[in-house]
């Protein structure tokens, strides 16, 4: 419920500061080893699944993270607005 919660955020916050030239987007980022990771219970094993499953075979980079929020963020991005952008080797495409 809190994600569909804040897609619904972005899009409101979209339509509502679009006229101000102000873009809302946010970048929904498949599981990353990281730190704070380390404390969620069986982590490793929720990386391998998505590894086998999502579409690239692969988890996320954090720089494919970066990278997408880069691209938001200039000129290069200036058309989005109101969108999530998956940075998820695909995996959100298979319906799990």
């Amino acid at each position: 419920m809190a994600k569909a919660a804040l897609e619904a955020c972005v899009r409101y916050l979209a339509s509502e500061l679009g006229e101000k030239k102000i873009r809302v987007n946010a970048i929904s980022a498949g599981p990353i080893k990281t730190a704070s990771a380390r404390g969620i219970k069986d982590f490793s094993s929720i990386l391998e699944h998505v590894a086998k499953t999502a579409p690239l075979k692969r988890n996320t980079d954090p720089a494919e993270v970066a990278d997408t929020a880069v691209f938001l963020a200039s000129d290069l991005g200036r058309g989005v607005t109101g969108n999530i952008v998956y940075v998820d080797a695909g995996y959100q495409i298979m319906g799990i």
